[in-house]
């Protein structure tokens, strides 16, 4: 190590340090040359760290303070950490080709802003742009609501099924390699997601003016039917498998290899900074998602629909090409980093152990070097793990949430587009202001807390538990009601009643001569402020063409106050529930105190 170095933990080093390499020949045993009376020079640490106090390096303390060719005659320290000082490359660059200009990213924050980057396009397309296009690929390729929660929670099981093995065995290989090949395959999972565009026929939205109407031709042709259509969910899955493989890499590898590289001290806020820019992500896919969503997703046809209307289908692919382009683009820097970056390893000697020390004596095991490098080896590994107890219950509160934001995330947009009667793009730009400042914010401060007020491990846990009760007060959210919409053969009888049993019943006595089909829904809103499965089913025979807004006169169904026969409107009515803001501020509350524990957790599992 160079001359006059300050420690972290404020001690000076003045005298070379050299620390034998796992392959010497004290690899279970550190022996230290016996100073002389001219030589009171090696004082331990407390993490079991050697420092010398001579004042230069002339003094008698100038050899090295462990003797590598010494015999192993000693116990074996576990407080000791072991680095290597065999030459190791620690350029940037892709093999023989690293030119000095690149050295200047060869930095903690160089990798930090390549993993944002990469990070915040994993956010932006699994946690954005498919929790806001959900809706769309369902009306487009005629899925249900499980067919396509089963798509969002295929990444998940990609991602458990290969996390194990990819921590286990990249933790002891070159991180950097497995990271750049994570975000290389979450790319082409964005490709292969938006392939399904590419390979139907075109969406056929338009339809005759009469359709619909009550005694007219109601015959309706389908270009594909619903079997053929439904079955791309399998491409849909294997895009989201992609993409949790990918994203595996990211997320364990990724926080480790910035830990390793910088002070404990300062380790917090560069995770903060990299998961900020995982939550700034979702809220970017919102945003963005939403203007995709108004923009018809066959390029260069004309229809006579809005965004408003059931059957339209906003260009709901455009966002996984450039998310997967992008990804195979970053893919090049992060492959390009050494093992580790240069200057790491007194970072690593001067880290102080926090681990949870078992009474077995098993811990002394894990220590040794040239644990976990095999295979064998892991069934003890996660043995250790789950006698953590702080370790266990902090994975399982980890666990609790991540519940809780899966489903919020996939459905929060859906849920607002239903309950409150808006567009699949309002409902996901709203929800995207909401994520912003919340989840976003929430997680930079996390980490600002953890090291502002230089909190370990004990202190960490206390923050995530006050932050966890905070949250608890949003359970007030539930007392909230809203009721449903009123739809007539749907969620009451035509007459008011309630239906029998909850069963559908689109046939009235008023409707019962115009022989509507279900194929076309194509909801009204009548005058007498109920919803109507289509203008058929409301009983309208005529149609005004005198405004822009399609209007429905002579509609049997629909009494008015006014007149004996009513009209409707085109599209859903107007929401007439009020508590849209009260349950926007108690979502805020949720993703705050959610997000505000997510870092400190991670920093308290790291340690």
């Amino acid at each position: 190590m160079p001359h006059n170095l300050t420690g972290e933990n404020g001690f000076n080093f003045n005298s070379k340090l050299t620390f034998p390499s796992a392959s010497s020949p004290v690899e279970n045993g550190l022996t230290c040359d016996t100073p002389s009376p001219k030589e009171p020079c090696t004082t331990p640490l407390s993490n079991g760290t050697l420092y010398s106090d001579s004042s230069s390096p002339s003094d008698s303390c100038i050899k090295p303070l462990c003797n590598a060719t010494a015999e192993a005659k000693a116990q074996y320290n576990p407080e000791i950490e072991y680095v290597s000082s065999e030459e190791e490359d620690l350029a940037c660059g892709w093999g023989a080709f690293a030119p000095s200009c690149l050295q200047i990213f060869n930095t903690p924050k160089g990798i930090l802003f390549f993993l944002c980057v990469a990070s915040f396009l994993q956010g932006m397309t699994v946690n954005g742009f498919i929790n806001t296009v959900i809706t769309s690929i369902e009306r487009r390729f005629d899925l249900r609501s499980y067919q396509s929660g089963l798509i969002a929670s295929s990444y998940d099981i990609a991602a458990c099924v290969c996390l194990i093995f990819v921590s286990y065995f990249g933790g002891n290989g070159h991180k950097p390699r497995w990271l750049g090949w994570g975000v290389l395959i979450m790319g082409i999972g964005s490709l292969v997601f938006a392939l399904p565009h590419f390979t139907t026929s075109q969406y056929e939205v338009h339809f005759p003016k009469d359709i619909g109407i009550c005694s007219s031709n109601q015959s309706v042709h389908c270009s594909e039917t619903v079997s053929s259509l439904s079955t791309y969910r399998f491409i849909f899955m294997l895009g989201q498998f992609l993409h949790g493989i990918g994203a595996t890499p990211l997320y364990t590898l990724g926080v480790t290899y910035l830990d390793d590289n910088v002070k404990s001290n300062n380790s917090p806020v560069y995770i903060a900074v990299f998961y900020t820019a995982a939550i700034l992500g979702p809220a970017a896919g919102y945003l963005v998602g939403g203007m995709f969503l108004n923009i018809y997703t066959e390029f260069g046809r004309e229809v006579d629909v809005t965004p408003d209307n059931p059957h339209w289908v906003g260009a709901w692919w455009i966002g996984f090409l450039g998310a997967g382009a992008a990804s195979l683009l970053i893919t090049f820097p992060i492959l390009g980093y050494p093992r580790r970056l240069p200057g790491s390893q007194r970072y690593i000697v001067m880290r102080v152990s926090e681990a949870h020390q078992l009474k077995d004596g098993s811990h002394k095991t894990a220590s040794d070097p040239d644990f976990g490098k095999t295979v064998k080896d892991l069934p003890r590994s996660v043995l250790l793990l789950l006698k953590n107890p702080t370790f266990i219950f902090l994975c399982l509160a980890g666990a609790t949430e991540a519940t809780l934001i899966a489903g919020m995330s996939t459905f929060g947009p859906k849920f607002l587009e239903s309950q409150f009667s808006l567009s699949a793009s309002v409902a996901a730009t709203y929800f995207g202001y909401l994520v912003v400042p919340a989840g976003g914010g929430g997680t930079f401060l996390g980490g600002f807390f953890v090291n502002k007020f230089r909190l370990r491990c004990s202190g960490i846990i206390k923050l995530c538990l006050c932050c966890t009760l905070s949250s608890l007060l949003a359970i007030f959210i539930f007392f909230v009601h809203c009721p449903n919409m009123p739809m007539a053969g749907v969620t009451q009888a035509y007459d008011g009643s309630a239906l029998p049993g909850s069963s559908l019943n689109l046939t009235t006595a008023c409707n019962a001569d115009c022989d509507c089909p279900r194929e076309v829904y194509s909801p009204v809103c009548g005058s007498d402020n109920i919803m109507y499965y289509s203008p058929c089913h409301a009983g309208c025979k005529m149609l005004s063409t005198s405004t822009s807004q399609k209007v429905y006169q002579e509609c049997s169904c629909i009494l008015d106050n006014t007149t004996d026969v009513g009209q409707a409107t085109a599209g859903k009515c107007t929401s007439s529930c009020q508590t849209m803001p009260l349950l926007m501020c108690l979502m805020f509350i949720v993703i705050l105190f959610t997000f505000l524990s997510s870092i400190p957790a991670l920093t308290a599992t790291l340690r």
